[in-house]
């Protein structure tokens, strides 16, 4: 009588694919626990202090209506990350009052943020009548004659990260900084900032 045996042997491909899948885990792993390590976070912005020189409304005949501002924000960025350096490009930024922009784009230089470190900027703002709707002319008038209005600030462009070997892409960047503004009519200049301004960055 015949008997077959099998072989103890085991197939060469599955070895293979086994091995193959070995790696990729610990290929998998590896990538992770350098994500974790190394994963950035985002910057932190905040408004120090505010200076406006002037802010009125450039024309009252309706139904044109127009401001016309000059003022200065100084703003706090806070690179929060300890392994990562930041790049930041084309940055711009404006004023608003009630949804509508009452300067135009203003730009920045370039910035380079090292690991765990601040930079403030200050720009000026201003300079020209920014068309807006009849309602936000309305509304400034009434609140500087309160001696309170609410500002935001825009702050646009783009950050990459490096972290140790990696560098990101690039991302755009859009913060948006609330900012109450005591008045003092026909005293232009340094104005008290009412609460803490609130800065949200979205990235």
């Amino acid at each position: 009588m015949l008997h077959r045996y099998r072989s103890s042997h085991h197939h060469p491909g599955r070895l293979a694919l086994f091995v193959l899948l070995l790696l990729l885990l610990l290929a998998g792993v590896t990538a992770l626990a350098v994500y974790l390590v190394y994963r950035p976070s985002r910057p932190r912005f905040s408004v120090t202090s505010a200076a406006i020189y002037s802010l009125s409304n450039a024309t009252t005949v309706a139904p044109v209506a127009a401001i016309s501002s000059a003022m200065q924000f100084t703003l706090l960025i806070r690179n929060p990350n300890d392994r990562s350096s930041i790049s930041y490009e084309r940055l711009a930024t404006y004023a608003t009052y009630r949804g509508q922009a009452i300067t135009l784009p203003a730009p920045l230089p370039p910035l380079f943020q090292e690991r765990d470190s601040e930079v403030s900027v200050s720009p000026l703002l201003g300079g020209s009548p920014v068309p807006v709707s009849g309602d936000v002319a309305a509304g400034l008038a009434t609140d500087q004659a309160y001696g309170v209005v609410a500002l935001r600030l825009v702050v646009l462009g783009r950050l990459r990260f490096k972290s140790g070997p990696f560098h990101s892409g690039w991302h755009s960047m859009y913060v948006r900084c609330d900012v109450l503004a005591g008045l003092k009519t026909g005293v232009p200049g340094q104005v008290p900032l009412l609460g803490t301004p609130v800065c949200d960055v979205d990235i």
